[in-house]
């Protein structure tokens, strides 16, 4: 894999986004997971709080890379934001 997210992440402002960068091809993507996405497939329970949010970042850090390496490689555009259709698979 070419691509390497940052563990450390922080949630946005308005709690809806937990907000990273990776390491890609040798540059800087600026990267997001949904607090949906985080609820629906990696273990958050609804309404977390942002230490709960990050956790389950940091749990599902393996499968969020995987998604961004994906996009990466689609040549999506920037900055990558991961929704619910990228882990339905």
């Amino acid at each position: 894999m070419d691509t390497t997210p940052a563990v450390e992440a922080n949630v946005s402002m308005d709690g809806n986004l937990v907000e990273f960068v990776a390491f890609a091809r040798g540059r800087v993507v600026r990267c997001s997971i949904t607090r949906d996405v985080l609820e629906q497939y990696f273990w958050a329970p609804i309404g977390a709080n942002d230490t709960r949010l990050l956790k389950a970042y940091t749990d599902g850090y393996k499968r969020i890379a995987a998604a961004v390496e994906r996009k990466v490689l689609k040549g999506s555009a920037e900055p990558i934001k991961l929704h619910a259709a990228d882990f339905s698979h």
